[in-house]
């Protein structure tokens, strides 16, 4: 039985199941596809070494002993640490080159095309020059370094290095040659193993299994007489094992892609090798990393204006325009790993080295990564090496019937508030796995680089549940800490860069963890940036508060709280957000007024005037001083008026409450982006404002600017003033007083200009600055500066003053959003405008 392209279910409706029944027999044969058969089935013989041991041996222990498969260059191992002498040979029934893969792709990039190495490790004690106070913990942290170069040097010594450890899908899983097809899993639990499947009817006695003494199970599959393969392209399979919580039927573990048939709950593993002439070939190399990283947070699924799960090739042809267009140059695409509960918004995988069929096939997604190249936008991946779906029958949950497979045992082993399995990173092979499959999709698909989700969990045996982070540096370095996880994440960061040096690694931390961002040969955990968690967490404490009540030194000092020489990611709001039962800030702002307000030819209320401002301001402030990164999810640019609910049932809790469901409806799992593009409401004035933001930041590159200086944030007057580089910054948070000559310190002289005003007309603003004025400088100390200007500041509203002489030129071809003088009349009427009682002094800055 064969799928054909037209008939995989993109989309399909949402299911929501978990199975962990300690037993059962789950041989699905029933299907609504055509049916391929081969009249020469069976006549098939199985090339496959007996293994030497028998099948009932009791499975490996695999937190202490390392677990090699049979290498297909002919090597022999090493011999282990605890003596046992381990040997590799070739199976003499299978000839050499049967196991070599067929046609390694070239990349495009020349860089791709020369060997690639992981440097070794250093000395890991750069950290205690970048921070002092990391000495007191020298022990802990020099012993995480230690563990860190063990790991490397084992993996050297048994595996040939990182860079081939990394390539376990070239040895697991199912591997193509020009003699026939190789499949092997590591499944030591199992007691015995075969490959069943459409293509040879599901017959558990066709192709039996074979084990090594290291758990892992091999057949071979010669090509038949014609030489086309033995399994056909499409094809449903499964590995049924004999395990001790009895037979079942599982999804491969290295799946590369997996679907779920029209009527069925379970997903079904699809042997993905299409003929070359279907392949997608990919035409653009990869672009070069920014310095200035600004993301479009995404979801392909719910990326339509319509009640539907979108696809690729959709998102390819009508979201990466409007990303381009609004100035982003990454994407951050989410829910690419196969994930059978859709509402799970990806973070349940099944299967990790799938992509999500909803959305289309795997060429589908290549075809959007390559247009995104080719449009200079940067793609990466939200990946979940943090935790895995409970699901037994098309997840890794007990896979080879036991529960510490790939997973700890016992309570270490589930995540009491997600409902998922926590990987043990103590254990080779999943170390293999998972190490594979971050370079899996840098290399099979392009990806330019990974938002890690959930290391805060990963980091902590607590998994940051019911622990507040203070700061103090006895919160990271302790018993508390899983040492394991952590150096799981040097490891990958190690590949990562080492094999792709443009790649960006970002990782989910709300914990503030020391060292994070930090080069791992300089003895920190190595990714790039830090998401900063707690600016989202801050905006939503304020907005609960009264205008009157908010602090401006309490604003700035969560902007910029963040470890030196680490960078963040800063967003004043995710997806997390936007989910039903949160709040975007546009609700926050304006709530149900936004559904009766919007409109040009309606008038405007004091609500949604306050609304539209501050919503343009928090964005401003939070990408100018946040961090060296900035990212936005998609909608909220322009104040999407709609939460996320993804389709469900209801949900009947253990203590027998119901939770209602909506009816399995799609309307509030998509995005509106047709309202933020109507010229006749008010939502396209915010994002156009969005859109000038990111051009502007493209075009100074200020979020990456050595020099940062807040020369002001006055609790009276409600201002904010600083610099990045050669731009002064001005926000006018006071609800009520807008402030004529209001003077601003500056480093350089000179004569400046206005290149971004939230109250600009375009913007859904009243208009009340003249772009052609010219703010000349004049010597003199001033809030710590040598030198300042006068401007007027009205209120409500951030102003970003250029320095002209040094005016950089044009980058990329971007250029700045043109302000009409006037675009459309302003939408309620001028507020009260006054003058400052009296300066006040200064915070310290």
């Amino acid at each position: 039985m064969v799928y054909s392209v037209s008939d995989l279910r993109l989309p399909c409706s949402p299911s929501v199941y978990s199975f962990n029944q300690s037993s059962f027999n789950a041989s699905r044969r029933s299907s609504s596809f055509s049916l391929l058969l081969k009249k020469d089935l069976f006549s098939r013989k199985i090339f496959a070494q007996k293994s030497s041991y028998d099948s009932d041996s009791s499975p490996l222990t695999v937190a202490s002993k390392k677990v090699l498969v049979p290498d297909d260059q002919g090597g022999e191992s090493e011999e282990m640490e605890d003596d046992t002498k381990i040997e590799v040979e070739e199976q003499e029934s299978v000839p050499k080159e049967l196991s070599t893969p067929l046609n390694r792709k070239i990349s495009t990039e020349k860089s791709e095309a020369k060997p690639r190495t992981i440097p070794p490790p250093g000395i890991g004690q750069k950290i205690y020059e970048i921070d002092p106070s990391l000495l007191d913990f020298r022990q802990h942290l020099d012993y995480r370094y230690a563990q860190y170069k063990r790991m490397r040097e084992e993996i050297d010594k048994y595996e040939g290095g990182l860079e081939v450890f990394s390539r376990g899908y070239e040895k697991l899983g199912f591997i193509r040659s020009e003699m026939g097809i190789t499949y092997r899993e590591w499944a030591p639990g199992a007691k015995s193993a075969a490959l069943i499947g459409d293509f040879n009817n599901w017959n558990p006695n066709a192709d039996i299994m074979n084990r090594n003494e290291f758990g892992v199970w091999e057949i071979f599959l010669p090509n038949n007489a014609d030489g086309s393969p033995a399994i056909p392209h499409g094809s449903r399979v499964k590995i049924r094992m004999e395990t001790p919580s009895g037979i079942k039927d599982s999804i491969p573990a290295w799946i590369k892609f997996s679907v779920q048939a029209p009527g069925e709950i379970p997903y079904n593993g699809i042997y993905y090798d299409p003929p070359e002439e279907e392949k997608y070939v990919f035409k653009h190399p990869r672009p070069k990393r920014p310095k200035s990283l600004r993301i479009y947070e995404s979801h392909v699924g719910m990326s339509s204006p319509e009640p539907m799960i979108n696809t690729y090739a959709n998102f390819r042809d009508d979201v990466l325009p409007r990303i381009k267009r609004l100035g982003y140059n990454a994407v951050q695409i989410m829910a690419i790993q196969e994930h059978s509960y859709y509402a799970s918004f990806g973070y349940h995988v099944t299967n990790f080295f799938a992509p999500s069929s909803r959305f289309g096939t795997p060429d589908d997604l290549k075809s959007l990564i390559d247009k995104a190249h080719e449009l200079g936008i940067l793609v990466l991946m939200d990946i979940v090496h943090s935790h895995a779906s409970n699901n037994v029958l098309d997840g890794l949950n007990m896979f080879d019937g036991t529960d510490g497979h790939y997973f700890h045992t016992g309570s270490r082993g589930h995540h009491s508030v997600w409902d998922s399995r926590l990987f043990n990173y103590g254990s080779w092979e999943v170390l293999r796995y998972l190490l594979s499959n971050a370079r899996w999709w840098l290399e099979e698909y392009k990806f330019d680089g990974y938002r890690f989700d959930g290391v805060t969990s990963m980091m902590y045996t607590h998994h940051g549940l019911q622990v507040g982070f203070t700061g103090n540096y006895n919160e990271y370095f302790g018993y508390a800490t899983d040492v394991d996880a952590v150096v799981y994440l040097m490891l990958v960061n190690d590949m990562i860069h080492g094999l792709y040096p443009e790649a960006v690694t970002i990782g989910e931390d709300v914990s503030g963890m020391p060292t994070f961002c930090i080069p791992v040969q300089d003895g920190g955990v190595g990714f790039d940036y830090r998401l900063h968690m707690a600016i989202a967490d801050k905006w939503i404490e304020i907005l609960k508060k009264r205008d009157e009540d908010w602090k401006m030194g309490e604003i700035v000092h969560t902007l910029t709280n963040r470890r030196w020489m680490e960078k963040c990611v800063a967003y004043a709001e995710s997806h997390d957000q936007a989910l039903v039962g949160d709040k975007t800030i546009a609700f926050w702002l304006m709530d149900k007024d936004m559904y009766e307000f919007m409109a040009l030819d309606r008038p405007s209320t004091a609500l949604i005037d306050r609304g539209i401002a501050l919503h343009k301001m928090i964005r401003l402030i939070t990408m100018g001083l946040g961090g060296e990164g900035y990212l936005n999810f998609m909608g909220n640019e322009f104040g999407h008026p709609e939460w996320i609910d993804f389709p469900r049932g209801d949900q009947r809790l253990p203590n027998g409450v119901v939770i209602p469901g909506n009816g399995y409806s799609y309307d509030k799992c998509r995005r509106r982006f047709d309202l933020g593009d109507a010229d006749y409401l008010r939502y396209r004035g915010m994002q156009e404002f969005d859109q000038a933001m990111q051009h502007v930041e493209e075009k100074y590159g200020f979020m990456t600017s050595e020099h940062t200086y807040i020369s002001r944030k006055d609790e009276k007057d409600r201002v904010i003033v600083f610099e990045r580089g050669n731009l002064i910054f001005v926000f006018n948070f006071h609800w009520n007083n807008s402030y004529f000559d209001y003077r601003v310190g500056c480093a350089k002289p000179g004569k400046y200009k206005i290149v971004l005003d939230s109250d600009d007309p375009l913007f859904g603003g009243f208009g009340r600055l003249d772009h052609n004025a010219e703010y000349f400088s004049f010597e003199g100390w001033y809030d710590d500066r040598p030198r300042s200007f006068m401007v007027y500041a009205p209120n409500r509203t951030a102003v970003v003053y250029a320095l002209v002489e040094d005016e950089p030129k044009v980058v990329n071809d971007l250029e700045l959003v043109e302000i009409p003088e006037t675009v459309r009349p302003a939408a309620a009427e001028p507020v009260k405008e006054s003058e400052p009682d009296e300066e006040s002094e200064p915070l310290d800055s």
